[in-house]
C-alpha cells in the first residue's frame, strides 16, 4: 500500500502539525474496513486527531483511495471551521482524484519528482 499527500495537503498538515503517523493511522483503519465516509468515486473521508486530543475534535480528511493499492490525501479541514464539504465541492474533489491518483508508475514518478505528491513512509519500511 503506497500513500501520498499532495502538495496543498503538505503544507496544511505542516501548518497544523499533523504527523505522516497520523495520517498512515487513517489508511491502516481503512484498510480494515473502518472507513468514517465513502464519498464515492473512489473517495473516502477519514478523520485524523488533533496533536494530544482524539479523532472527533481534529480534522476531517478527503483522500483518494484503492484498497491495498493506493492512498492520496487530497483535502484537509479542522470540524471546529467547518461541518463538511459541500455536495458541490465533490466533483472538484473527484476531478482531483483523478489527477492524484495516476495510474502509470511514471506519472507516479513525475507527480513525485516535481513535488506535486509526496510519499509518506510506511513504517514497516523503516
Amino acid at each position: 500500500m503506497r500513500t501520498f499527500k499532495t502538495r496543498w495537503l503538505a503544507r496544511f498538515a505542516r501548518r497544523e502539525r499533523i504527523a505522516d503517523k497520523s495520517l498512515r493511522e487513517a489508511i491502516e483503519r481503512a484498510e480494515r474496513g473502518m472507513i468514517d465516509a465513502d464519498l464515492g468515486g473512489g473517495l473516502i473521508k477519514q478523520r485524523v486527531a488533533r496533536q494530544g486530543k482524539g479523532r472527533s475534535g481534529g480534522y476531517r480528511m478527503i483522500v483518494a483511495y484503492r484498497v491495498k493499492r493506493r492512498a492520496v490525501f487530497l483535502y484537509g479541514f479542522a470540524k471546529s471551521e467547518r461541518e463538511n464539504i459541500d455536495p458541490d465541492e465533490l466533483p472538484f474533489l473527484r476531478g482531483a482524484r483523478s489527477d492524484g491518483l495516476p495510474r502509470m508508475p511514471q506519472k507516479t514518478r513525475e507527480a513525485l519528482e516535481d513535488g506535486a505528491l509526496q510519499e509518506i513512509d510506511n513504517d514497516q519500511q523503516n
